[in-house]
């Protein structure tokens, strides 16, 4: 299946599904605004479903140093395509997102997903089983790392950090289960899950073994306004401090992909054990927010060198510290800063690297409509620096 093909279907079936929708006399739109999508919901109220188009147009540049050439490019960073509501019952929830940019789909597993486009993103159900216990079946984000639970919309910067990018243990099919609870006004979260261990879209029979992750989280002064433990700056301007707290371990079972969910498939498998350490603080605008990774494999994460003893195939482990902070001004600009450790495991051959990063926004309507910037100097060891710079605007509905 082509690109092309994959997109006209996934565009003739949105636009057929629309106009049902529109058109049945057993509908009605809910609401319409900014921030909220379109919003449907059936006469008999046993399903609504809210329809959420999206999309990223980035232009990014910088230095290069071996060269001393200016590199750039201008690209659709992002455009996704989510359905979400409630079918049956609104006990049972369900989120459908779809990927339609390059960035989205690019697969460099095709014999893991049957030569095919990597467009599912979230596919998933969650049954509220209790008033404090919910069930999810599917494929969606696993409950690691704070920065990359948080939506790629409601990010603070134009992307997230390399602590991310290199230890994040992203999306994965199976099953997990949230609860929530209080103790007086602290507000106390445990997710636990089990999943393939491979990735998102994986067609194949399971490789490795299964991957366990565990998270728990702790608000002492009690919930964010608008769930705001997840969103990128204050939007809101909380009037009482509001802190987040929370660690999540993860432990991947023979993982057989580079970084356990993500990566080029390895000749050999190997245990993936990592930690991660987070909070969240806002207050009258001010926001920051802080993380650690560290991601291990007990039985040496290199697998396979060449007869020079150079390094072929490797596990990306090591650990990394990401810390930012901003301000939102009551003109909705905000300036922040970003504080990023890299450490990979000597053994690897990878760079450790440094970057720090100075960010400007201007939310025009929140976080689905506004412009980012951001520059970063690059400070990899034994590397010249480099500088980054990037512009962004976000558009959805």
């Amino acid at each position: 299946m082509n690109l092309k093909t994959s997109l006209r279907g996934i565009f003739l079936a949105g636009t057929i599904a629309l106009l049902s929708i529109s058109s049945a006399s057993a509908q009605s739109i809910n609401e319409s605004k900014v921030g909220k999508g379109l919003q449907f919901m059936a006469a008999d109220s046993t399903f609504s479903i809210k329809i959420a188009p999206r999309f990223q147009v980035l232009y990014q540049g910088g230095n290069n140093p071996s060269t001393h050439t200016w590199d750039d490019r201008f690209l659709i960073r992002r455009a996704r395509l989510k359905f979400e509501g409630f079918a049956y019952s609104p006990k049972l929830e369900y989120k459908i997102e779809l990927g339609l940019s390059n960035s989205d789909i690019g697969n460099d597993t095709p014999d893991q997903t049957n030569n095919a486009d990597n467009i599912i993103l979230d596919a998933v159900a969650k049954w509220q089983m209790t008033p404090h216990l919910s069930l999810w079946v599917g494929q969606t984000k696993l409950p690691g790392n704070r920065e990359r639970i948080i939506s790629s919309q409601k990010m603070q910067f134009v992307d997230r950090s390399l602590l991310n990018s290199r230890f994040n243990i992203d999306r994965d099919a199976g099953l997990q289960l949230h609860h929530e609870h209080e103790v007086g006004k602290m507000v106390l979260r445990e997710i636990v899950s089990v999943s393939m261990g491979e990735g998102r879209d994986i067609t194949i029979n399971n490789e490795g073994g299964y991957d366990y992750t565990g998270r728990f989280e702790i608000l002492p002064f009690g919930a964010f306004e608008g769930e705001g433990d997840y969103v990128g700056g204050d939007l809101v301007r909380e009037q009482t401090p509001k802190l987040a707290l929370a660690a999540a371990y993860d432990f991947n079972h023979d993982a057989s992909r580079e970084q356990g969910q993500l990566g080029d498939f390895l000749s050999k498998q190997r245990n993936l054990h990592t930690l991660f350490i987070d909070a969240m603080f806002k207050y009258k605008g001010f926001s920051t927010m802080a993380e650690y990774a560290d991601k291990r494999a007990p039985r040496g994460p290199v697998v396979l060198v060449n007869d020079t003893g150079g390094i072929e195939e490797t596990f990306v482990t090591g650990e990394a510290l990401n810390v930012q902070a901003g301000y939102l001004f009551p003109t909705n600009w905000e300036v922040a800063g970003r504080y990023t450790s890299y450490d990979p495991t000597e053994v690897t051959g990878l760079t450790p690297e440094k970057q720090y990063t100075l960010g400007i926004s201007k939310y025009i309507a929140g976080h689905t409509l506004k412009v980012q910037g951001d520059a970063t100097l690059q400070d990899r060891e034994g590397r010249r620096e480099s500088y980054l710079f990037r512009v962004q605007l976000e558009v959805g509905l």
